[in-house]
Formats: structure tokens, sequence, C-alpha cells
């Protein structure tokens, strides 16, 4: 199982979560990586954990003010980088530009979205793994796993009736290891998750919880 652990613009101390991400994944052997703000890349890289940006923009080096481009994230040290997510959404063509930037430097992908529909259009366009998160879930506390498995399921099979080097992965309200088991149980790879950790008094306490079912 892979967690992702997204940061979003939370209020919380990145390297503290990023040095905890680390050491959790280096003492469980479970794949843990963190997703920080554009400008704090490079400083969880620094810490040795496995970075992800939470934005790649649709475009190259040109005039584009405002835009996090693929080759800066990379630079700064991230593997991958998520997409569309519900607090920042994305026309289908810009998805589809942004995978190719990704592409372009190398980096992993995965693509969020809402439901199974939006999965398997999300699927075509050839990410490595798409995030099956309801949005009213988010930051609730309530995993789709249990609030509505046929959630999870549908958008598994709907990524493999598309392609089935495409990964699914749970979020929305994933909180404890019982939500990681129960995402895997429904045929997720993995799991993406925020405010469990990141607002969390010990984050490394929360983390050790979550991958324990795994050790």
């Amino acid at each position: 199982m892979f967690v992702l652990v997204n940061l979003k613009a939370y209020p919380c101390n990145p390297i503290e979560v990023a040095t905890a991400a680390a050491d959790v994944a280096d003492d469980s052997g479970v794949r843990v990586a963190v997703a920080p703000q554009a400008a704090n890349l490079a400083a969880v890289a620094g810490t040795g954990v496995e970075t992800w940006a939470q934005h790649v923009s649709p475009n190259e080096h040109g005039s584009h003010t405002g835009s996090t481009l693929a080759e800066a994230v990379a630079e700064s040290g991230a593997e991958g980088t998520m997409l569309n997510h519900s607090e920042n959404r994305l026309k289908l063509a810009d998805i589809d530009a942004s995978l190719d930037a990704a592409d372009r430097v190398g980096l992993e992908t995965i693509v969020c979205a809402n439901n199974p529909a939006q999965t398997g259009a999300v699927a075509a366009l050839g990410p490595d793994a798409v995030a099956v998160e309801p949005p009213e879930l988010i930051g609730t506390g309530t995993p789709v796993s249990k609030a509505d498995p046929d959630v999870v399921t549908g958008a598994v099979d709907a990524a493999a009736r598309v392609d089935g080097d495409v990964d699914v992965l749970c979020g929305a309200g994933i909180s404890t290891g019982e939500d990681i088991v129960s995402a895997s149980d429904l045929g997720a790879t993995g799991v993406l998750l925020a405010s469990g950790v990141a607002k969390a008094d010990d984050p490394r306490a929360a983390l050790e919880d979550l991958v324990e079912p795994l050790r």
C-alpha cells in the first residue's frame, strides 16, 4: 500500500511531518510520501522522504506567471505530482496537458476523481494512478470505504476496464489503520489523506497508527 499525505495549505510544520514520514517509512517498510506546498518542496525532499507536488501546470517554460512548472518541481526533488484535487479542479484538456508535463520530466502521477465515472474518464488519459475521493467526505474523518464502499469498488472496476495498468487509490476521510485495511480489501492500492496527519498533535504517532496493520 502507498500512503500519500497531502499537507494542503494547513498551518503545520512540513519538515516535522516529512521527517516523521521518512522515519515511519524506514521503520515499517511501507511506502509513505508527503505532498507539501510548492514553496516547501526542496526542504521536504531534503529530509529524505518521498516527495510529491500538489499540482503541476499544463505548460512549458514561457510567459506563464503564477504557474508551477513540472521542471521546477522535479528540480526541487519531487518524484511525483497529484493533479485535479477537488480543491484545485482542472478541465480535462488541462489534466491531459499536465500529465504530458509530468511525463516530460519523469514525475509519477495521480489524478483525483470524485466517482467511478470520472475515474474511468481520467484513467483513459494514462496516469499512473487515480485517487477516488468524494468531496463531501474530505476532512470529515468518515472514510469512503465505510460511507460508500461501492464508490471504491466501482472506481477500481472503471479503471480496470479502461487501462489495467492504472492503480486506484482511496481518499477522503482516511485517518486510521483500519481505514487503510478497508481500502485494500476493496481493491485500492494506496490511500490519499491530509488532515488525519497534517492536523495531528503528533504526526509520527498518527502515521505509525496508519501503517501498523501493514507491518
